[in-house]
């Protein structure tokens, strides 16, 4: 897990043009979840994608907070992309989501991830108003 969340967000960090070399170079939020992931998330819904005991997709679900959760991380290891790993972590996460009593799950996507939206839209979240300050930051809400 902490290998995919470095990974995602080194990504991150590069395409929002302040790549870093490394993990020690995160801001500390993030670095954060990439040394102790289990006690960052310790209240939060993990979910791993495994392939051969290998950790290849994960996803990250808050827990809920009046009646909505939300997806902070979604990550499916650039070598395993293609096979349904996102839409199936997604899937299963609203699946729990709606056996937990949540009436809405959200998430947001840098706007640059045009395959990630297209993905969301798919599997049925749609762009609402913004909760979060940040510029570039495409905010979707899906009722469960």
């Amino acid at each position: 897990m902490a290998d995919l969340l470095a990974a995602y967000h080194l990504q991150t960090q590069a395409e929002k043009g302040e790549a870093v070399a490394g993990v020690d170079g995160l801001p500390e939020r993030y670095r954060v979840e990439t040394t102790d992931p289990q006690a960052v998330f310790v209240d939060d819904v993990v979910l791993l994608a495994l392939s051969r005991n290998t950790a290849v997709g994960c996803l990250v679900m808050t827990a809920s907070v009046d009646g909505r959760s939300e997806v902070k991380r979604l990550w499916t290891d650039p070598a395993f992309r293609g096979r349904g790993i996102a839409s199936s972590l997604v899937s299963a996460a609203l699946v729990h989501a709606a056996e937990s009593g949540v009436s809405a799950v959200r998430l947001s996507v840098w706007k640059w991830r045009a395959g990630a939206i297209a993905l969301y839209e798919q599997l049925g979240f749609a762009v609402t108003e913004s909760w979060d300050e940040r510029d570039q930051l495409v905010c979707m809400e899906r009722a469960v």
